[in-house]
């Protein structure tokens, strides 16, 4: 069972958004990082760019596929995770701390689901 903290926001493309005014945190969620397996990769938008909601940003490697990431809002990004793109596995080993992937202004989307929408759409 994947944990699925519920403070958090999430997409149907298992990102989470951590909301914090117009600061979103974003990642992927433990369900995806487990779906991937051992990250070895990670390509995500660069600080200053403009990313449009739903668009493609980046992407996460694993040894046995790859996984495209979606921008959860439209903004402009203002941080990257560099530890992550340093030790891609920290996806792996801490999804929802040190493992998060870049930093967005932005502003909360209705179209997010909580926890329970979100264990719904995985099966749990």
């Amino acid at each position: 069972m994947s944990d699925v903290p519920a403070h958090l926001r999430y997409t149907k493309d298992h990102e989470w958004v951590a909301v914090d005014g117009d600061q979103l945190t974003v990642g992927i969620t433990q369900y995806a990082a487990d779906a991937l397996g051992d990250v070895v990769y990670v390509d995500h938008p660069s600080v200053g760019s403009s990313i449009s909601a739903g668009s493609i940003v980046g992407e996460v490697e694993s040894t046995k596929s790859v996984g495209e990431i979606f921008a959860p809002v439209a903004g402009e990004v203002t941080e990257v995770n560099q530890a992550v793109v340093d030790d891609p596995s920290l996806i792996n080993r801490d999804p929802y701390g040190e493992g998060w992937l870049f930093r967005v202004t932005g502003s909360d989307s209705a179209d997010f689901l909580d926890a329970d929408a979100y264990r719904q759409l995985i099966g749990e």
